[in-house]
């Protein structure tokens, strides 16, 4: 007799098979001792040889399982440690400071590789993860029915996994990468397929433990992927997105109540003692089966889902290909499954424009999908026999023409640095304007007029761009000349122009003092360019002064 816990209960092989067996086989040698009288009775006669005949096959599958149980419990349930096992559990279940350390780690790992998009660094966040040790540890206490253990399990998990949370949003909230990459992308939409992964693995691992082959418990971490949904639900909460914060915390939920559970269906099926009653097993049974059942309802939903949106896909492709004769190519089409109604759009290459295209495709898509749907057809004329070709010749200009602009604006940029006299991070750059603006260091004994030439040679490179140099804080030009005949000389009118460039520059008015007349033909050129001016008539040539100063 085994002496290990769980094999007190067994019973010995073939203890079952007794006066019950032997009643069955009655039936069959009383049979065999009256043979038949008539054809009746030979009827009744062959009915009974055959209840006869199945009494011994039941009788001795039976015994077979009689024996299979019993081989089960002193074989395998009778070679394990269950104290030993249970002990180990305990102790992953503890709040430790190694575990919250641990927890921090994964979690920060894990966020980075989803910022990244980086599997490898993912993974290595799985692998760092603790808390696969209280979610089976959840599972052993309640097949056991040990709530204490239950309870310390529940709050170091929920302790664990705030944390988790709380982390990764703080990492994210000020960063300036919040792009939803394929990582996350991936870990947003849980199905049916996702509840059997976390099925399958916590077999495996539940096994490993009980066994004490913990080794296997490493790749149980990578493919259940315990931190990677508690990270995007962290970047869910600090970008604000409901949607993959929803997603991706029912991933969550869903890898740690299938991996619980199973854990304890396995603790049951090891023979691990409970302190329950026969009642009470039932409804603990019945509950874990309704938890599955509630649970596989949204993931079988989810999966059917993406199966709808996969087919349709190949539908939409085909019915537009189907519209269009060789050699088109049907490029860049887009599907907005959340949109209604269904929005599509596409671009074809084609050898022939046709106008009704896009209204027959809508009605075909829509008859095919039982849904409305709204397309976006663009049409790209190429030569006949050289659509590919065309495209390629398109796509390979696109990327030209990109490259060069790119080229040309870091040019500018270097420029702009180099007659600034600043860093390049100091040019900013707004593609959309094409504005260029850059704030000039203070070149020594440097007039503001230097500044202003400055810009124009740039801004002549580059006509589609607005150039902005901004000069440091200097003084006007002293006076604004005027010959005889009441208008500006050369000089005057160089003069105002630097005035109107630098009073637009620094976004400063002017003062202009000095003889009315004067003064106000001067005030009138400076206003047309922009300039504000307020005019103080005195005697003399008209000097020039910032207005603040002059204040």
């Amino acid at each position: 007799m085994n002496d290990k816990p769980g094999s007190d209960t067994t019973p010995e092989p073939g203890a079952d098979i007794g006066a019950e067996d032997v009643e069955l086989a009655k039936p069959s040698m009383e049979e065999d001792e009256d043979p038949p009288k008539d054809e009746a009775a030979s009827g009744t006669t062959s009915h009974g040889s055959s209840q006869a005949a199945a009494s011994p096959a039941r009788a001795s599958l039976r015994a077979a399982l009689v024996t299979v149980r019993d081989w089960w419990a002193e074989q395998v349930i009778g070679q394990i440690d269950q104290a030993e096992v249970i002990e180990r559990r305990r102790d992953d279940c503890a709040l430790s400071e190694r575990y919250l350390f641990m927890t921090a780690m994964s979690a920060g790992i894990a966020v980075l590789g989803l910022l990244l998009g980086s599997p490898a660094v993912v993974i290595g966040a799985m692998l760092l993860s603790p808390l696969m040790g209280p979610i089976i540890g959840l599972g052993f206490a309640l097949a056991i029915g040990d709530w204490d253990w239950l309870k310390q399990a529940g709050r170091t998990l929920l302790v664990g996994s705030v944390l988790a949370v709380l982390l990764c949003a703080a990492l994210v909230f000020p960063s300036p990468i919040q792009t939803i990459t394929s990582e996350i992308a991936a870990r947003t939409r849980p199905n049916l397929f996702d509840l059997f992964v976390a099925l399958f693995s916590a077999l495996a691992g539940a096994y490993a433990l009980i066994r004490g082959r913990e080794g296997t418990i490493v790749g149980v971490a990578i493919a259940t992927a315990l931190m990677p949904p508690l990270a995007v639900v962290g970047f869910g909460l600090a970008t604000f997105n409901w949607t993959v914060f929803s997603g991706a915390l029912l991933l969550f939920v869903t890898n740690l109540l299938t991996i619980a559970l199973t854990a304890f269906a396995m603790a049951k099926l090891y023979g691990f003692r409970s302190t329950l009653t026969k009642g009470q097993t039932k409804a603990q049974n019945f509950a874990v089966v309704a938890v599955f059942v509630a649970l596989a309802i949204p993931l079988g939903y989810s999966l059917q889902q993406i199966a709808w949106e996969t087919n349709a896909q190949r539908i939409v492709r085909d019915a537009i290909r189907d519209r269009f004769e060789r050699p088109a190519q049907l490029d860049a089409l887009e599907i907005d499954f959340a949109s209604d109604p269904l929005g599509v759009s596409a671009i074809m290459f084609t050898p022939v424009i046709r106008p009704d295209a896009e209204a027959d495709i809508a009605r075909a898509l829509q008859r095919q999908l039982g849904r409305k749907v709204t397309l976006t057809l663009t049409q790209t004329q190429i030569e006949t026999g050289a659509g590919a070709a065309q495209r390629a010749q398109l796509s390979a200009t696109r990327a030209q023409e990109q490259a060069a602009a790119a080229a040309r604006e870091q040019a500018l940029v270097n420029r702009l640095s180099l007659a600034a006299g600043v860093p390049e991070t100091d040019v900013l750059i707004d593609r959309n304007r094409r504005r260029a603006l850059v704030r000039a260091k203070r070149i020594e004994g440097a007039p503001l007029g230097v500044y202003r030439t400055l810009e124009a040679r740039i801004a002549v490179t580059e006509p589609d761009w607005t150039i902005e140099l901004i000069p440091p804080m200097g003084a006007l030009p002293a006076e604004v000349r005027f010959a005889e005949e009441g208008a500006p000389t050369a000089e005057g009118r160089e003069a105002l122009a630097v005035i109107a460039w630098a009073s637009q520059r620094k976004n400063r008015g002017v003062v202009l003092t000095g003889d009315p007349e004067e003064c106000e033909k001067a005030a009138e050129l400076l206003r047309a360019r922009g300039a504000e001016v307020v005019v103080r008539p005195d005697t003399g040539p008209v000097r020039v002064a910032w207005a603040e100063e002059e204040e």
